[in-house]
């Protein structure tokens, strides 16, 4: 193992002291990271609607769900890495961190990569398969591919913020999160009006603004991390693990995937939904993009909760600290209930004020946003309890029934509501579609939780962990010098080996005594 961290390390071991406070402090900084970065999605929003009118709005709307679905599968291997990061970091295994953190940077970044290539080359296909109004064609294409263009920066300044988090650090995310969203909050009006000596570069000024934000900053926070001597700082030798280890490649696939299907899942359900808001015409797409832009915010608790109990379950699985699970789950349920319901509550309170910022006061689609509003935010209540179940659940590998989940209630039951009640309800089967899938997914996601298998697989104690490995260079002739983990220096034999010698002994007396008896 390497060598302890270094004072300035920010790395937290979340597998002690009370459970809501380490939940709190770990969770209030990626809230705030969130926060920070859906304000300045916002404003931004303020911009383009106010300024370039509903059809640019439109345009963003459409060309951030399809950069979200294009860039899926890539996130789940991020997430994966989290995982494999917060068990490495539970179980004191520091060479472990750097591989997988070395594994996900020398994956990611080409597939990323290629990923923005395929954006750029296939977009206008895209815009057109989705049915993009004609008006805001041209602006949506512009601006979805200065955002793929800097795709690979801004995936590779993602997944080091999660694997930070995933090292118990929160706080180093929050501040370049906050450097980042100062450069883009000046940098955005400045290139779309032209201030000064800048050109007046339109929505390609909003993407290219935030691009530039997002590299600076995470030239910033490579920095800081060397400066550090963070864990995840490769250093000269081991430079080598940015070739991807094939264990552990396999390990962030078999993970990472079905988390990536299930953002697919989601973002594809979102396209089918935007197809049909689509068709209701402009004001309405932009109604629904502003209504988004609020729920950004109602969903920043559960995102962060979900992060805090997956990186915590980590951990604490990596140490075989079960005990802690069900008190990491609980807590992150009520502090789902009553940050995401104060949340609720103030939108409903003000949410005409809130959507006049991103229309303009005088719009014809602020009564239609505020239906939209009034309708489905209430559903991302069960929206947080589902993230935290799902986070938590995901911190053991088990991925699979969370996908299978997702598709349900992202297909048969939204899209099957939106189509099914629409002769019924009209417009209003779209929107009623959205509680409905929430309420589904925190429902089944409950029953998982209770009765399903996520459980199994429990990590091996030290002890235990410390007789297979002397055990399998026993057999294997390994040398002890070459590895990774805490030296051992004593064998015990568990208690089942102690039962099957015991029966072993006996039976061999038995038999002893069997012969002795024939000879007489």
């Amino acid at each position: 193992m390497s060598n302890p961290s270094t004072p300035t390390d920010k790395r937290r071991d979340l597998t002690k002291g009370s459970i809501p406070k380490t939940m709190l402090l770990f969770a209030l900084p990626t809230l705030g990271s969130s926060a920070l970065q859906s304000l300045n999605g916002s404003i931004n929003a303020i911009w383009v609607g106010r300024f370039l009118g509903e059809e640019a709005l439109a345009a963003t709307a459409n060309g951030n769900i399809l950069m979200f679905i294009l860039i899926s599968f890539v996130f789940g291997f991020g997430m994966a890495s989290t995982i494999l990061i917060g068990q490495a970091m539970g179980s004191r295994d520091d060479t472990m961190v750097k591989r997988t953190m070395g594994t996900a940077l020398g994956s990611i970044i080409p597939i990323s990569i290629i990923v923005a290539a395929g954006g750029w080359i296939f977009a206008p296909m895209l815009l057109d398969l989705l049915g993009t109004p004609p008006s805001a064609v041209d602006l949506a294409l512009t601006y979805m591919r200065m955002i793929f263009i800097a795709m690979p920066t801004t995936l590779t300044f993602t997944l080091i913020m999660m694997a930070l988090r995933g090292t118990g650090d929160s706080t180093t995310p929050l501040w370049f999160i906050i450097i980042s969203v100062i450069i883009d909050l000046i940098l955005t009006p400045t290139l779309i009006l032209g201030l000064g000596p800048f050109p007046e570069w339109g929505i390609f000024g909003a993407a290219f603004a935030t691009a530039v934000a997002n590299t600076l900053a995470l030239i910033g926070m490579v920095i800081t991390m060397y400066f550090r001597g963070s864990i995840l700082a490769l250093k000269m030798p081991e430079l080598r693990f940015l070739r991807a280890n094939r264990n552990i490649m396999k390990s962030m696939v078999s993970k990472g995937l079905p988390m990536g299907l299930q953002m697919i899942v989601i973002s594809s359900a979102a396209l089918t939904m935007l197809s049909l808001i689509n068709r209701e015409g402009v004001q309405t797409t932009a109604a629904y993009s502003a209504t988004q832009q609020l729920w950004t915010y109602v969903q920043m608790p559960a995102m962060a909760l979900s992060a805090a109990a997956s990186a915590m379950a980590a951990q604490n699985i990596g140490a075989n600290q079960w005990n802690r699970i069900s008190g990491i789950t609980r807590w992150g349920l009520i502090f789902n209930l009553v940050l995401t319901g104060f949340i609720i509550v103030l939108l409903t309170i003000f949410d005409e004020n809130l959507l006049g910022f991103f229309l303009g006061s005088d719009s014809k689609a602020i009564p239609i946003g505020r239906h939209i509003q009034v309708v489905a935010t209430w559903g991302y209540l069960f929206f947080g309890v589902a993230q935290v179940l799902f986070g938590t659940m995901r911190a053991n590998g088990y991925v699979i029934w969370p996908l299978i989940v997702m598709v349900i209630s992202m297909y048969p039951v939204r899209l099957g509501f939106a189509f099914g009640l629409s002769p019924l309800l009209g417009t209003d089967a779209l929107w009623w579609s959205f509680p409905a899938g929430m309420v589904a997914t925190a429902l089944m996601g409950l029953g998982l939780y209770m009765h399903g298998g996520w459980r199994q697989g429990k990590n091996l104690s030290a002890e235990e962990a410390a007789q297979r490995s002397e055990a399998f260079r026993a057999n294997t002739g390994t040398s002890a010098s070459c590895r990774d983990i805490l030296p051992t220096t004593s064998w015990k034999r568990s208690p089942l080996r102690r039962v099957v010698n015991l029966h072993r002994r006996i039976h061999r007396i038995h038999r002893i005594h069997q012969l002795n008896k024939s000879k007489r």
